[in-house]
């Protein structure tokens, strides 16, 4: 009875894999393709090969009708009584045959014909249209029960006034032996052809989208915990889709690594706040309350510190974001003078900038920067857009001309709550949020001497669309 759920739950990925909506299959598709234009091409081939024999073997039958045609021309004469006779013997002798299935016969408007004996008592229709002494050749039906193919000739003979028409006719019954044996031949040959071909347009379906087989197995086997990327040799088509496959693994556990240590860092960051408390709350001592607000704003300094990161982290998953430099640093100016209105701004550089950064993290980083700027300055805060042209990143910066960071300490302040005038208010994050930020969008963060100024120089670095992007 325990095996039911458990069976129910066990393979939840392949059952709303099996409902997932597709476009139909990828070997049908090709199969169809396939056997579409092979279909086309066999009857195309095959008509036009049909048609090419027949012509051929009809043009073999009439030239030997045309042959008996010319030998009785060659041959005929006309008599003192101006009859028609032959000077020779016509040497076919199925023209003396009865019903042999080949005919002459030789007639001119007002003057006695001359058949052939194998007519018997039978007279072929002529057209007779003819005025040209060209051959000219048609199919006849005249006798139903013998389809016939018929040539004819008009000339006139020497020695004579009229118009002769020469007129020799066959049985069809052997030309259409043939032509049907021919296309029986055609008809099996193609068909047989036919067959192969789709077999092997079959076989090459199959072969050829064995690697797409074989990647499918590769990610069965990742997600059953064998393997974490696909390692299998494949074919140059096949291999910048492996290889996407493998970066977006990489990237989703790039994503799954960040998570696990920044909810680490988070439950370091408070458990010693936590334990402050509960030691306190435990002794009951006296400053218990100040205990309490002291180590809540700590924790509450290192919830929104971490917090920033996650946001920026899911950010930058979503996509390629492109924000201008310079509208951001205005808004960021325009919020900053109403806390600071003694303070002089300058913005200066290139004003159409842009940085592959979320607006939001942008806006987060500048007003930071700019803040600090103006918090701990002396009045003067100059920023630089663009101010070192590369083709990768963008470089911002930021002066003042308050009193500077001594460059013992300009590492030491970007650690999380590090403070070094502790007489203003603030968290101690801003530089932290702002380095670690910036360094998820593959940018980074320096800190120097003003040379113009005087006082602390911040150059932020942070990617143009399309380059230093991380993945």
């Amino acid at each position: 009875m325990a095996s039911g759920p458990a069976g129910a739950q066990a393979d939840p990925v392949s059952a709303e894999a099996k409902g997932s909506p597709h476009t139909g299959s990828l070997s049908r598709r090709m199969m169809v393709i396939a056997f579409g234009w092979i279909a086309i091409l066999l009857l195309a081939g095959g008509f036009a090969l049909d048609r090419t024999l027949t012509k051929q073997i009809e043009n073999s039958f009439d030239e030997q009708l045309e042959y008996l045609l010319n030998a009785m021309l060659v041959s005929a004469e006309i008599g003192p009584d101006g009859e028609i006779y032959f000077n020779r013997t016509i040497g076919e002798p199925r023209f003396l045959e009865p019903n042999s299935g080949l005919y002459f016969q030789i007639s001119a408007p007002g003057r006695e014909g001359y058949p052939s004996r194998s007519l018997w008592d039978k007279t072929l229709r002529v057209q007779g249209n003819h005025l040209d002494s060209q051959a000219h050749f048609y199919n006849s039906e005249q006798f139903p029960e013998e389809p016939l193919r018929v040539v004819e000739r008009s000339v006139t003979l020497p020695y004579s006034d009229s118009r002769w028409t020469f007129v020799v006719a066959s049985a069809r019954v052997q030309l259409d032996e043939q032509i049907a044996r021919i296309r029986w031949i055609l008809g099996w040959s193609f068909a047989v052809l036919g067959l192969g071909l789709f077999a092997m347009a079959m076989l090459q379906t199959w072969y050829g989208l064995g690697p797409l087989r074989r990647v499918r197995l590769a990610i069965q086997h990742m997600r059953a915990g064998g393997a974490n990327r696909v390692t299998d040799p494949l074919p140059l088509e096949v291999q910048p889709l492996v290889e996407e496959l493998n970066g977006l693994l990489a990237h989703s556990e790039r994503q799954a690594e960040e998570a696990r240590t920044h909810a680490g860092n988070l439950a370091h960051a408070l458990k010693t706040p936590l334990t402050v408390i509960n030691n306190a709350a435990t002794a009951r001592a006296e400053d218990l309350s100040e205990t309490v607000i002291r180590e809540a704003g700590t924790m509450r300094r290192h919830v929104d510190h971490h917090l920033a990161r996650a946001r920026a982290v899911g950010r930058r998953a979503v996509g390629h974001a492109q924000t201008p430099v310079c509208e951001s640093a205005e808004a960021v100016r325009r919020a900053v003078e109403r806390l600071y209105p003694e303070v002089r701004f300058d913005l200066d550089g290139n004003r159409d900038a842009i940085v592959a950064i979320e607006r939001q993290d942008l806006d987060e980083i500048l007003g930071n920067l700019i803040e600090n700027a103006a918090k701990y300055g002396g009045g003067s805060v100059f920023v630089t857009v663009d101010a070192e042209p590369d083709a990768r990143n963008c470089v911002i910066w930021v002066e003042d001309d308050g009193a500077g960071i001594p460059e013992t300490e300009r590492i030491r302040i970007f650690d999380r709550g590090a403070r070094l005038d502790t007489g203003k208010p603030g968290t101690g994050l801003g530089l932290a949020i702002v380095r670690d930020v910036a360094e998820i969008y593959g940018g980074g963060v320096t800190l120097g001497e003003s040379d113009d100024l005087g006082g602390l120089m911040v150059r932020l670095i942070l990617p143009r669309p399309g380059g230093g992007r991380p993945g």
